[in-house]
């Protein structure tokens, strides 16, 4: 998921305080970080909020960071671990005026079908982030336990749980 040597270079400036290479590690990983964010929590603008939030925790901890390693899988750790206790806020604070992410939503429509959306969208925030960090952005189940710091056989039985509740669902709407 790295991008080898200019990221490390990136990285590296980084730490030594270079803002045009902080400047490149934002826009190379802000897509995907925002991605995961908004698949994990479906509110855009939440979603801006907690992908600038772990980019700016990332680049805070930058001196804890090895550098040998690639920084995307550790930053969608931290993107993902908050957009997970967003979602778990939210659901402990409901908050009313119906979704406010019709142009978003429709878009997706276009891409992923509404069933599907409103599938992903009903899994509980641990499932809905081992879908979008194996199925959207390709991590193994390895690397998500990993990430997210849970057994394997964790994250399997999230992904299998997720995948059945979607199936059902699914088949549910047809």
């Amino acid at each position: 998921m790295g991008t080898g040597g200019p990221e490390r270079a990136w990285v590296r400036g980084a730490q030594g305080g270079d803002a045009s290479s902080l400047e490149a590690l934002f826009r190379h990983h802000w897509p995907a970080a925002y991605r995961a964010a908004y698949l994990v929590v479906h509110d855009a603008g939440a979603a801006e909020d907690i992908a600038q939030e772990a980019f700016l925790a990332a680049v805070r901890n930058l001196d804890r960071f090895d550098r040998r390693r690639p920084f995307g899988p550790w930053l969608h750790r931290i993107v993902v671990n908050r957009a997970i206790d967003w979602a778990r806020m939210r659901a402990l604070r409901p908050e009313s005026g119906g979704d406010a992410l019709a142009g978003v939503a429709a878009a997706e429509r276009a891409d992923a079908g509404e069933g599907l959306l409103a599938a992903i969208r009903s899994l509980p925030p641990d499932h809905r982030a081992v879908i979008v960090l194996r199925y959207l952005l390709g991590y193994t189940p390895g690397e998500i336990a990993r990430l997210l710091d849970l057994p394997r056989g964790t994250v399997n039985s999230r992904l299998r749980r997720a995948l059945d509740a979607l199936g059902e669902k699914l088949e549910d709407e047809r």
